[in-house]
């Protein structure tokens, strides 16, 4: 009976295993909106666009039908509901598949597109024929999605026979590095793969791989590589690499830095281009180098009550320029007190980019009571991390003097005794001298 019980246990908590691998793996039904420009352009540069609510049901076999696909929310236009097959599984990454009733939701949004040629030097050998096969004529979209909690970012182009909602993937493009921090002079991986559906005419037609870097409206072509002759483009970026064995073999696309600089910040793209097709996933790097701090002058000289001493704390070779700087002091008794921020310099940036910042402390014994003494801090709380330096301060006449300074007193007190002494003997001895040498010329 035990055994049996025991069974029982086993089975049903191996059924439970396999229900939530099941659940876990399943692929999730995507909430987008679907956004197209209008079919009039206005007067202004940009033309305007219509965003409106869609559903995309994933799923690995273009056969499988879910039971919940047979019904379509009320809020949602029955044309915007789409059936997506994915073979390689990319959009049933757990990340695009919250817990059922979770208030957070993967983002979405599905666009159309159409497919043409690039001039793009790296691109263009893609389609030297210039001829545009059959396989084109038909509705074409992008995807753009990204994970939860920046877990990765995915980029799709779909195609549809005309008239259908039935979409495949064609082309994919993923990076699990959505948001990357680096620390100064370290090696930087950006994560990038893309996938092309081996079932596709453009599959075998070569592709081109290509990263581009902005910043604040400005950017530049860090690396380009043209798959189909096998070539990189000339840029004026050193330390990016790819590995271009692997790029072949499993579209493995990812973008070495060999050594990250402040000027790296920034958001990168990451395009794969097929012939006239092309997906893009973007993630943003960030430097954070913490400050190293020094305080002036140390160690500080001693003081005595109603005497002012000025102490300075510089920070330096941080990034970004994020910095909070402050004072703290903590007395003989081991109570701590802040004692503000002081007065604060300006950023100024050095010739590597990282920025230095510098904080003045007025020491007034006359208004601040410091006791005896005690330790001062500088405190730095800045993106990479907490920081601090301390000094030693003691203020001298205060109190009554301890046995260790009675003693070196003693001691001082005896030598300047001797001293004199001696300078006197030294004095008194030569004066007698001289006195006999008088009386002798007189006799």
């Amino acid at each position: 009976m035990t055994e049996f019980k025991l069974s029982l246990v086993a089975l049903t908590c191996f059924l439970h295993v396999c229900s939530s691998r099941s659940s876990s793996n399943k692929c999730p039904v995507l909430e987008c909106w679907f956004v197209q420009e209008k079919a009039g352009r206005g007067g202004g540069f940009t033309a305007p666009t219509t965003q409106e609510k869609s559903l995309l049901y994933i799923r690995r076999d273009p056969d499988s039908h879910s039971a919940e696909s047979q019904h379509t929310p009320d809020d949602i236009n029955p044309e915007r509901v789409y059936f997506v097959t994915d073979p390689a599984a990319t959009l049933c990454h757990a990340s695009l598949n919250p817990p059922r009733g979770s208030i957070t939701k993967p983002l979405c949004e599905i666009n159309p597109f159409l497919p043409q040629p690039s001039s793009l030097k790296w691109v263009a050998p893609l389609t030297e024929s210039a001829l545009s096969p059959i396989y084109l004529q038909a509705e074409w979209f992008s995807s753009a999605l990204q994970g939860l909690n920046d877990q990765m970012g995915i980029s799709t182009i779909t195609r549809a026979p005309t008239g259908s909602r039935e979409h495949r993937v064609v082309l994919s493009v993923t990076s699990k590095t959505v948001s990357v921090q680096a620390r100064l002079g370290k090696p930087v991986l950006l994560d990038c793969s893309f996938w092309v559906d081996p079932s596709s005419p453009l599959s075998g037609s070569g592709f081109a791989v290509e990263w581009r870097y902005q910043f604040r409206g400005e950017g530049r072509l860090v690396l380009a590589y043209d798959g189909k002759t096998d070539r990189l483009a000339d840029t004026k970026e050193k330390g990016a690499r790819l590995d271009i064995e692997a790029l072949h073999k499993t579209g493995n696309a990812s973008l070495v830095l060999e050594e990250a600089k402040v000027r790296h910040s920034g958001t990168y793209i990451c395009t794969a281009y097929l012939p006239y097709l092309l997906a893009q996933v973007t993630m943003e790097l960030e430097i954070v180098e913490p400050p190293s701090l020094s305080i002036h002058p140390s160690p500080l000289p001693l003081i005595v009550p109603g005497q002012a001493l000025s102490v300075q704390c510089e920070a330096s070779g941080f990034a970004p320029l994020t910095l909070e700087l402050s004072w703290e002091f903590k007395g003989a008794d081991g109570k701590s007190r802040p004692l503000g921020s002081g007065s604060l310099t300006g950023h100024r940036q050095a010739w590597d980019g990282t920025y230095s910042q510098s904080t003045r402390l007025e020491l007034d014994t006359s208004k601040l009571d410091l006791g005896t003494g005690g330790e001062v801090t500088c405190l730095a709380v800045h993106p990479g991390g907490r920081r601090e330096a301390s000094v030693t301060l003691n203020v001298i006449g205060f109190s009554t003097p301890s046995i260790e300074d009675s003693m070196a007193m003693v001691g001082v007190a005896l030598v300047l005794y001797g001293l004199i002494k001696f300078v006197s003997w030294t004095f008194t001895s030569s004066g007698s001298a001289e006195a006999d040498m008088e009386d002798k010329k007189v006799k």
